[in-house]
């Protein structure tokens, strides 16, 4: 498969510099094991993977001399971590003693299809020794090997009136998705997550969580398709798949901890409006394909007969691009802002100075006065701490439509 330039790359570059240890994790089949292979960092590397199982064995009879026995004059590239819990103790003895001889440089790349923070036995062990960092299928930028990151350029940048060629939505969508179906047109996407679903409940699900009816796991997840981009009743979905509460959370948790769906929480900072807040998040899908096939629906169907499902699309797949473009920046925090009569502005991006964009996701080729009214609202809210506001559209024209609020179209996103 051919190599494609990821965000992350520059962002693992840096860490290196300073980190003994790095955590690079994300959804099963998101490439974190070529991007591992790919790194051009300075000095030697050493890539071992626990899909072998020679490697595998090793690891988990003798996880002590497993350590011991890796180059300590190279980066060590170790792939699906989570399969050798027992390495842990040993990684953080090797990192401890890396730096009481004062050594700078990363020793250890540890790659996982799972949430380490969902493993409190090992993810302990190497509390501040590690960063962490994840990586999601395709941005719509990646795709096209395009290094651009929208939502940097909306803080940095004050756009200009410009007219783009309008591109077709489902093919912008469907390649903005895991690598081997992006890049293989060929694939009967059915199949392919028929078998994602299969190795992720069999594999990956079972290293976060006992799951006692992975049957069950489905159901959730086509229950909860249902209601992307909505405020979740959980004891509504709860009653539905015919699971008690505890185990509903159970079973929740596993699919956000292997990064098959993620929640965008509520905005909870106190504002000069008289509003009051929703308490409750978003949810949405990692993979807006993946969300699609959940939902035993075609897109080009979707969009041809269906304006509302295709708008729901649209909006997980903003929330994804969104996500992708944040992955990592740890300067960036993202919320929904939402108030309790219903006045929202879908995502608010927001650095740690307290500076914000708003942005809002309409599937139209055009866009008027009232479609900004709640960006205003967001605007009036925040101040000069308002940088920036978009409605994100399917129209051709990046066009200010007030002050500090844009009309932007899809292309925005890689050109």
């Amino acid at each position: 498969m051919q190599y494609f330039y990821r965000f992350l790359n520059g962002l693992i570059d840096e860490t290196a510099k300073t980190r003994p240890l790095i955590y690079l994790n994300g959804p099963r089949q998101t490439g974190k094991s070529t991007l591992a292979q790919n790194l051009r960092l300075a000095g030697k590397t050493n890539y071992i993977t626990f899909d072998s199982p020679v490697a595998l064995e090793g690891a988990q009879k003798d996880p002590e001399n497993f350590i011991k026995s890796l180059p300590a004059d190279a980066l060590n590239i170790i792939d699906e971590v989570q399969m050798a819990p027992g390495i842990f103790p040993y990684l953080k003895m090797a990192v401890d003693e890396n730096r009481t001889k004062d050594r700078g440089k990363c020793l250890y790349l540890l790659t996982g299809s799972a949430n380490l923070m969902a493993l409190p036995a090992l993810s302990e062990a190497l509390v501040g020794r590690m960063s962490v960092l994840t990586l999601l299928p395709f941005s719509a930028a990646e795709y096209r090997k395009k290094d651009v990151n929208f939502i940097d350029r909306l803080f940095q940048e004050k756009p200009e009136y410009k007219k783009f060629k309008r591109p077709d939505l489902v093919s912008v969508i469907k390649n903005a998705t895991f690598p081997e179906p992006a890049i293989h047109k060929d694939i009967n996407l059915t199949q392919w997550f028929d078998d994602y679903l299969t190795t992720l409940i069999q594999r990956d699900i079972h290293s976060v969580a006992d799951i006692r009816r992975p049957e069950k796991i489905i159901t959730l997840l086509s229950l909860l398709a249902l209601r992307a981009g909505s405020l979740l009743n959980n004891s509504s979905v709860s009653s539905e798949a015919g699971l008690d509460t505890k185990t509903y959370n159970h079973y929740k948790a596993a699919c956000s901890n292997t990064y098959i769906i993620f929640e965008i929480q509520p905005w909870s900072k106190p504002t000069g409006l008289n509003k009051r807040f929703t308490k409750s998040p978003k949810l949405y899908f990692t993979d807006t394909n993946l969300l699609a096939y959940l939902l035993r629906r075609d897109m080009d169907e979707i969009y041809s007969s269906d304006p509302v499902t295709m708008g729901h699309l649209f909006e997980n797949f903003a929330a994804c691009e969104v996500m992708k473009n944040t992955a990592g920046r740890h300067e960036y925090d993202v919320t929904v802002f939402r108030t309790q009569d219903n006045r929202e502005v879908d995502f608010v991006v927001e650095k740690h100075n307290g500076d914000a964009i708003g942005i809002e996701v309409k599937l139209s080729g055009s866009v008027s006065s009232g479609d900004i009214t709640n960006l205003k609202m967001l605007q009036d809210s925040l101040g000069n701490k308002f940088k920036r506001g978009i409605v994100l559209y399917t129209g051709s024209e990046l066009v200010s439509l007030a002050p500090d609020i844009w009309a932007v179209p899809l292309p925005f996103l890689w050109e």
